[in-house]
Parts: structure tokens; C-alpha cells; sequence
């Protein structure tokens, strides 16, 4: 169903002269008729009259460039999350890397110090063992220097 205005009451609601609307009408932006000796304009070009066609053009370019952008902005968020989710794992990888490397560095730690002690305990002996040889060798030498000694006398 389609509504029209009188050519008076058009342009008093779009704020567009007379003379500017009787132009659209010529050029075919609004749609117009003559009845009675009366200009009637339709209602719905009303949108036109107040909203220039080249600018709705522009609406609709920057819908289309939002949607682009908003898909855009999407896709890169998809790989933000993708990236994040393989920095999380690269890190957990990395962590299970140096925490087995801490266990098998304290294993070896652990095991130098136990060949530590073993060889403090042969050590130990064997600084004994010698004490006990120039212990015993000096009673001997001893000995063989008091046999001397009496020789000579």
C-alpha cells in the first residue's frame, strides 16, 4: 500500500523546497504523480528526500567494510588463540624438558657426592695405613740405628 503527500506537506517534512523536490521528481529519485492538478509524492521516498541516495551508498560501503573488518578481526583473534595455545604447549614441553633435567642433575649430584665419601673413607684408610708404615718403619730404622749404635761401640 503506498502513501502519498501533497507536494506542500512533502517538503514540509523533508525541509526540501519545492522546487528541489519537483527536481527528484524529474529525475526519477522520487516517485510522483499529478492528480487533480495536485503533485502527490510517495511517502517512502521521504527516506530519499531526507537521506541522499549517495550517501546511503556510502551506509552500505561502510556496513561492508565493517563486516569485512569484524571478519577480519575475528579470523585474527582465531589465531591469536591458535598462537596462544602453542605458546602454552611449546612452554609446557619446555618445562617437562628442565624439570627432568633437574632430577637427572640431581641424580648425578647425588651420586658424586656418595663417590665423594667413598673416596674420602679410601683416602682415610689409606692416610692410616700410611701412618701406621712410617710409624713402623721408624721402630724398625730405629732399631736397626740402636743395633748400629752398639756395633760401633
Amino acid at each position: 500500500m503506498q502513501t502519498w503527500l501533497t507536494l506542500e506537506e512533502f517538503s514540509k517534512l523533508s525541509g526540501k523546497s519545492k522546487e528541489d523536490v519537483i527536481k527528484a521528481c524529474k529525475e526519477k529519485e522520487l516517485k510522483c504523480k499529478k492528480s487533480d492538478g495536485e503533485i502527490y509524492v510517495e511517502i517512502e521516498s521521504l527516506a530519499n528526500a531526507i537521506v541522499p541516495v549517495e550517501e546511503l551508498k556510502v551506509i552500505k560501503n561502510q556496513e561492508d567494510i565493517t563486516q569485512r573488518t569484524i571478519g577480519m578481526l575475528l579470523t585474527l583473534h582465531e589465531k591469536v588463540l591458535m598462537s596462544k595455545d602453542e605458546t602454552i604447549s611449546a612452554l609446557k614441553d619446555e618445562n617437562d624438558f628442565l624439570k627432568s633435567s633437574i632430577y637427572s642433575i640431581q641424580e648425578v649430584y647425588e651420586d658424586s657426592q656418595e663417590t665423594i665419601k667413598r673416596l674420602q673413607k679410601q683416602l682415610e684408610i689409606c692416610q692410616n695405613e700410611l701412618e701406621f708404615c712410617k710409624r713402623k718403619y721408624k721402630l724398625m730404622w730405629g732399631k736397626v740405628l740402636s743395633k748400629e749404635e752398639k756395633e760401633e761401640k
